[in-house]
């Protein structure tokens, strides 16, 4: 039986061993979460044909899947909070198999908004936060490379994806394809198996506590979840306080949380809407399916390559001090490549394209947090995260409808690109000069602050001095009383006087 000193200590994060399992089974559910809504982008322009709808019916798809994959993030902070990361996945694997085999029976594009877009991006929003939170219990000094392992995840599975679904599609049609890609999406429960909780000290020391005497356990939360009592304090509090425990709504007041928000969200009105229509645009111009497919297999290849390179770049000493500004440029500069697509009027400009649209959504995507952090700090990341997301999950769900809006008015994929490319040259723009402008308010404050630091320090010296001198003048003390009369009889010997 070990001692109660050993017995009471939680376990550190082990930073390897079983955690490198647990950053396979991240891979996998990060995977699917980001890359399976781009991946389904294959399929569009045969449901299209098959139900009779248009450019942007079939955009929301897509649309919804991923506002719901971002918007339910503080819900799947909630229920890892409360239950643990490996029953959420594995819950969320199940939704996102029930989802895609249920889309492969539906017979209206309603259904498939609800299967695909609700049931499943569900599904994917409970597999994204708990993986993320569980490398951060598993890793500590290694963690942001077990972080990258993770994320490598994304590129990897839209370059598996990109042809494997027009495999299925060519051999199984757009339905049966389906039912097979919800069978692939069972294996998140798999992945969300190899999430072993950490941490047995903690719960043998609630064992002996428990035994101890339960009285003092009476209104407290344990590590796994609340308690059946609870204080009355904490039962008094109004929603908003607590709803505010998990989302600081005090970010509202922060000047640079209040840009980068801004800035993103007009952002992602025009991010995801590229990717939801190339493998459709090769197709309209009269490039064959796998060669379209192709397309996404090179911006994935070309997106893996950049994330790891940017994160290095970033992290330098010449970079890091200014990060604001090289995201910026980041978002600038995938804009300019949505700018020139229209010019790409060949497969070979095509791939040129999403080469470059590769290398840009890559740089986007590696700093797209790190920059929240830079500015908010790592203890308010998490709330700002929150926000952030809730946040942008309303122009992620516009973004790829407005673009399909575009292409059915005007007949041509051109416009959409136009408006996407220019939507994130003036999110670069604004980010660009709004930061100059919060560095130079954050360098004004700190001179401020430094300056009356320095004169409430010289006035502090100032006023002990003062101090100082009269306690010499006026505190002697009894002992120094005969000293002063001698030295009185003196000067008046002296003077002359008695």
């Amino acid at each position: 039986m070990p001692a109660p000193a050993q017995a009471g200590r939680a376990p550190g994060p082990p930073d390897g061993g079983w955690g490198w399992v647990v950053v396979f089974g991240a891979f996998v559910s990060i995977g699917f979460a980001y890359a399976f809504p781009k991946g389904l982008a294959i399929f569009f322009k045969e449901i299209q044909d098959f139900f009779g709808t248009s450019y942007s019916e079939i955009a929301w798809i897509s649309s919804i899947m991923l506002a719901t994959t971002y918007g339910a993030g503080p819900i799947s902070s909630i229920l890892v909070n409360r239950y643990g990361s490996r029953p959420v996945v594995m819950f969320g694997g199940l939704l996102c198999g029930v989802g895609m085999i249920s889309a492969a029976f539906c017979t209206s594009i309603l259904q498939l908004y609800i299967c695909v877009g609700f049931i499943t991006g569900f599904g994917l929003a409970l597999n994204l936060q708990p993986s993320v939170i569980i490398i951060g219990k598993y890793f500590l000094k290694r963690r942001p490379i077990a972080n990258g392992l993770a994320m490598a995840g994304s590129p990897v599975m839209l370059c598996t994806l990109a042809p494997l679904n027009q495999f299925l599609f060519d051999n199984f049609g757009w339905r049966g394809s389906f039912l097979i890609l919800g069978a692939i999406l069972l294996n998140c429960c798999v992945a969300g198996a190899l999430f072993r909780p950490i941490g047995p000290g903690t719960a043998l020391v609630k064992t002996q506590v428990n035994e101890e005497g339960k009285d003092a356990l009476k209104g407290k939360t344990t590590e796994d979840g609340p308690m059946e009592k609870k204080t009355e304090e904490e039962e008094g509090k109004d929603c908003f306080e607590k709803v505010n425990q998990y989302l600081d709504f005090s970010l509202f007041k922060h000047r640079g949380f209040l840009i980068y928000l801004i800035g993103n969200v007009l952002m992602f009105l025009g991010f995801f809407a590229p990717i939801v229509f190339l493998a459709p645009y090769a197709k309209h111009t009269g490039i064959d399916e796998y060669s379209a497919a192709f397309l996404l297999s090179i911006l994935a290849i070309v997106d893996m390559v950049a994330r790891p390179a940017t994160g290095m770049v970033a992290n330098s000493r010449w970079v890091r001090p200014r990060i604001q500004y090289f995201f910026s440029f980041a978002i600038a500069f995938n804009g300019a490549c949505h700018l020139l697509c229209p010019l790409a009027s060949s497969y070979t400009g095509l791939l040129v394209y999403s080469s470059f649209f590769g290398l840009a959504f890559g740089m986007v995507c590696a700093m797209l947090f790190e920059t929240l952090m830079d500015l908010v700090g790592a203890a308010r990341f998490t709330s700002a995260v929150g926000l952030v997301t809730i946040a942008e999950c309303c122009t992620i769900l516009l973004g790829p409808p407005i673009g399909g809006i575009l292409i059915d008015t005007f007949g041509d994929y051109k416009y959409m690109f136009i408006k996407c490319g220019a939507v994130m040259v003036l999110a670069g723009t604004f980010l660009f000069i709004m930061n100059y402008y919060n560095y130079r308010m954050l360098a004004k404050e700190e001179k401020e602050r430094k300056t009356k630091e320095e004169h409430l320090k010289s006035v502090r010296t100032e006023n002990e001095g003062k101090i100082n001198w009269n306690k010499d003048s006026t505190q002697d003390g009894p002992e120094l009383e005969p000293l002063r009369e001698n030295g009185e009889g003196v000067k008046k010997e002296m003077n002359g006087t008695n």
